[in-house]
């Protein structure tokens, strides 16, 4: 005997990003007028170096407007992202009494929004959550698109779930309390979203990158504001990322190897910017992308402060293993997207954006760099 289920879904998971200035109590003001529903109890996750400059003073606001709200944090660093630290919120947020009727507010970068984001989805089988990024990194990226994961010994991002948040604020008044090397961690997923998808905003940042140092106003909103709009010309069409969407790990099959291999001691953008020149460096050689176009990303990742080359100790045969751990490998062979040119990527085939890379092509790349 069968019994079908028709579990057919139609789901509108469609959200705002919102790009201002001291968006704390903009927050709390969506939050009043039913952002969330008629949701009173909010868990504010946040890092330890976080929760002073900013989440505190955003559960203050909530408590005030009439909510209840409690703090969860944990140390911050990429180390942090772990599912330990993601058992240790959950029962936190369980001994406060929180369950299904709650909202969690992510306050910080890239770590905290995408465990955050995780823990929304699996606590009570799934509670809304709210993005207030804090760094650069994080509005270019990590808190927009559904991603959520948390890293294990073997590599980063490898256990998580595809997780759409309520509304996303990118306060660029954080970006102040930023020092240098995180602006340019930022700066670097910035550039990487220029050279797979536009090629104007890859001029305009040859012409203005100075400038988000100094956080100019105009330059620095310019950004944020193409970040987004490129991200989701890719996530609105591939939200699982079931083709198009690979695009977007544009120089990550190296940096992420990197990330892990140097035990974190590089930052995320500081990982790319090695992987994005990487991918440059083979592209040339396959003909994706010329000698002249090349050298303009090189310059470009120089000027945002970044590392290009190899730092003296990552072990490259380590590092050349640990290319395996990445999610793009198919029947165990390596897979690389590349760049066309400046402002496109290549496609391979039908919805193909990996092209296989034999181990002793890219190993050959890296004992270059």
């Amino acid at each position: 005997m069968k019994f079908k289920c028709e579990l057919k879904k139609v789901v509108d998971d469609s959200y705002d990003i919102e790009i201002g200035h001291d968006l704390s109590k903009q927050l709390v003001e969506d939050i009043k007028n039913g952002l969330v529903g008629k949701i009173k109890r909010f868990a504010v996750i946040s890092d330890s170096t976080v929760v002073d400059l900013y989440a505190q003073s955003i559960q203050n606001l909530i408590v005030q407007a009439g909510f209840t709200a409690d703090l969860f944090v944990f140390p911050a660093g990429e180390k942090s992202k772990t599912r330990q630290t993601k058992e240790f919120v959950e029962d936190g947020m369980l001994a406060k009494g929180y369950r299904r009727d709650c909202c969690i507010i992510a306050v910080g970068g890239g770590v905290v929004t995408d465990l955050s984001g995780f823990v929304a989805g699996t606590f009570g089988r799934g509670v809304p959550f709210i993005n207030f990024a804090t760094t650069l990194l994080s509005a270019a990226d990590a808190s927009i698109g559904g991603k959520t994961a948390v890293d294990t010994p073997l590599a980063t991002n490898l256990i998580g779930i595809f997780n759409q948040p309520k509304k996303v604020y990118l306060d660029i008044d954080t970006w102040k309390t930023l020092p240098q090397r995180e602006i340019s961690s930022g700066l670097s997923e910035t550039i990487k979203h220029a050279c797979l998808g536009d090629k104007d905003f890859f001029g305009y940042l040859e012409e203005n990158i100075e400038k988000v140092f100094d956080y100019d106003t105009k330059t620095c909103e310019h950004i944020a504001y193409l970040n987004c709009k490129i991200k989701y010309s890719v996530v609105m069409q591939d939200e699982l990322e079931s083709g198009l969407r690979e695009i977007l790990n544009l120089g990550h099959t190296v940096g992420r190897a990197i990330e892990t291999v140097s035990n974190y001691q590089l930052l995320h953008g500081e990982a790319l910017s090695i992987g994005m020149i990487a991918q440059v460096k083979l592209g040339k050689e396959l003909g994706f992308i010329s000698e002249k176009n090349a050298n303009r990303v090189l310059e470009l990742y120089k000027r945002a402060k970044l590392p290009t080359e190899i730092p003296y100790y990552i072990n490259k045969s380590e590092l050349v293993k640990k290319l395996y751990t990445d999610k793009k490998i198919r029947d165990g062979k390596l897979r690389f997207v590349f760049q066309k040119e400046i402002g496109d990527t290549m496609c391979f085939g039908d919805n193909n954006y990996g092209k296989e890379i034999s181990e002793n092509k890219i190993a050959e790349i890296i004992n270059t760099m």
